[in-house]
């Protein structure tokens, strides 16, 4: 395979993936309070958003490119 090809077919999986999830979370664990033998901690859920433009851009190049490679074989 030429490397337009896999490349095509990496930025097609990347652009459905960000139209399917259109984020993604993870979670901060925080110390909030350590006195003693007391310890408090606090869980913080946070979002990284994609656009959904990024993910159709991702999509369509991936797919140009795809064409492209199958063009010049």
């Amino acid at each position: 395979m030429k490397s337009s090809s896999i490349l095509g077919i990496v930025l097609v999986i990347l652009g459905v993936f960000a139209l399917a999830y259109q984020g993604i979370s993870y979670t901060k664990h925080e110390k909030v309070m350590d006195i003693g033998p007391i310890h408090a901690t606090k869980d913080t859920t946070k979002t990284i958003p994609l656009p959904p433009i990024l993910g159709g851009l991702a999509l369509v190049g991936g797919v140009i490119l795809l064409a492209v490679g199958s063009k010049n074989s």
